[in-house]
């Protein structure tokens, strides 16, 4: 029986693994997600054929059957109810989950263990701390997208650096009990609180712009808690599923940080508005040079382009504009015009938000062009429609190195012949600065709601017949 639950975890690993792959694409992400969900069905079934549970009779499988259809019903209530705009909070939710659950149940077999073994004690203190910094942390990310209890600005005060290096280095305490005596239950509760605590600090500083690398970087801690988890309870399916994970979520949080010009240290200790630029003086910037545009006045640019990139931002998610988008770029195509999505890395609030948001509207995989690939075209661009997007197209990133976004790669909608702006107003995005790109000569701002004014526009272009 060992050798047959082994090679069903074998390729269940390989599902995995196909299925990450499979992630890396719009077009394959929907068969990636079924690959990875199929080999976490196999996963669960070759688990549930281990003797140690087959021994334990009817009352075992009763509760983990009651356990997976609640677990069912709760998940499946959320992917059918959930909006596109709140896919980041869902994911910072499911972090915490999965950090929870192995914290819990490496204290589980602590609590019930005999005299057990070094392995077991080091990787339970790995799966408490871990798990215990990524569910809080990731409750504080819900909390900070879904603007409950804390503001997505970052929450900083005197000493906190300080006061998180004293936290770290008592629960590294603490663990150092839990293997010294592990029949004491104490110092796993103490090293549990003292992680809760210490991921809600390390988490609170960090601000709206920086979110999508929490994101990727929790989800990183959550897989690392369950290969931990997974060597507590010698299970091989545990610990390959939790390094996948774990790995794949700190190379993601590279390419965040490497989007957004950040380091890692950077995000983690402050907030983007923090960095110690200057901010400029919004006055300056924008008095007597925002140009305000009508649908009318769009539809006629429209009329004469040859090319237009389509570069969508939360706003678009806010306003759940992308059907109409999607309807625009038809309409344009059918009267000859070039059109194509600019996507950005860190575009919404996690990783891939638009590409969600436009796979939803069944728009073509092909036409959305990543930063690096389209960033050369904006010059040879007649028209570009910016959708509720601000720090990823603002060129001070580019111009002035005082900027607390100097460096940050951007979109450079600023070099095509004309940028339509659609925004409800002046106001800053996360970074807390003004964008010269509002107030540019080329650029032409339509205020209102995302998916009104698209409405509006394809009225227009209508019209213009």
């Amino acid at each position: 029986m060992d050798s047959v639950i082994n090679l069903i975890y074998l390729a269940a690993s390989v599902l995995f693994i196909l299925g990450i792959r499979g992630l890396t694409h719009p077009r394959t992400a929907v068969r990636g997600n079924l690959l990875g969900a199929s080999g976490m069905l196999l996963a669960v079934v070759a688990t549930l054929l281990d003797r140690e549970i087959l021994g334990t009779g009817g009352e075992a499988y009763g509760l983990i059957l009651g356990g997976v259809v609640l677990g069912a019903a709760i998940g499946a209530t959320l992917a059918l109810r959930i909006e596109m705009t709140a896919m980041p909070e869902m994911v910072a939710l499911l972090n915490a989950f999965g950090g929870g659950a192995s914290a819990l149940v490496a204290g589980a077999v602590l609590v019930g263990a005999t005299d057990p073994p070094a392995q077991t004690t080091v990787a339970t203190v790995a799966s408490g701390l871990i798990g215990s910094v990524t569910f809080w942390g990731s409750l504080v990310a819900f909390d900070k997208l879904r603007g409950l209890l804390l503001p997505d600005r970052p929450v900083l005060f005197p000493g906190q650096q300080m006061l998180n290096g004293l936290l770290a280095i008592a629960a590294l305490g603490c663990g150092v009990m839990v293997v010294s005596e592990p029949g004491t239950i104490a110092f796993y509760a103490g090293l549990v609180g003292i992680a809760s605590v210490l991921g809600i600090l390390l988490t609170i500083p960090i601000g709206g712009a920086d979110m999508p690398v929490a994101i990727a970087l929790l989800n990183s801690y959550s897989g690392l808690a369950a290969a931990s988890t997974g060597f507590v309870l010698n299970n091989n399916i545990l610990i390959i599923t939790g390094s996948l994970v774990g790995a794949s979520g700190l190379i993601l949080t590279r390419i965040m940080c490497k989007a957004m010009n950040r380091s890692l240290i950077n995000v983690l200790v402050g907030a983007i508005a923090e960095s110690g630029g200057s901010k400029s003086d919004a006055d300056a910037i924008y008095a007597g040079r925002v140009k305000s545009t009508s649908a009318e006045e769009v539809a006629m640019l429209f009329d004469g382009a040859r090319r237009a990139v389509i570069v969508p931002g939360y706003g678009l998610a806010v306003s759940q504009a992308q059907h109409q988008v999607r309807d625009l770029a038809n309409l344009l195509e059918s009267r000859g015009v070039e059109v194509e999505y600019a996507i950005h890395p860190v575009a919404g609030r996690m990783p891939g938000h638009m590409n969600v948001l436009l796979a939803e509207a069944d728009v073509d995989y092909d036409k959305l062009k990543e930063m690096d690939a389209i960033n050369p075209s904006f010059e040879q661009t007649d028209v570009s429609l910016v959708i509720g997007a601000n720090d990823i197209v603002n060129p001070d990133a580019r111009t002035d190195p005082e900027s607390p976004i100097a460096g940050m790669p951007i979109l450079n909608v600023d070099q095509s012949r004309t940028v339509v702006v659609i925004k409800r107003s002046l106001s800053p995005g996360f970074a807390g600065i003004p964008n010269p790109l509002f107030a540019a000569d080329n650029t032409l701002m339509f205020f209102g709601d995302g998916k009104k004014a698209v409405l509006d526009l394809i009225a227009a272009v209508k019209d213009a017949e």
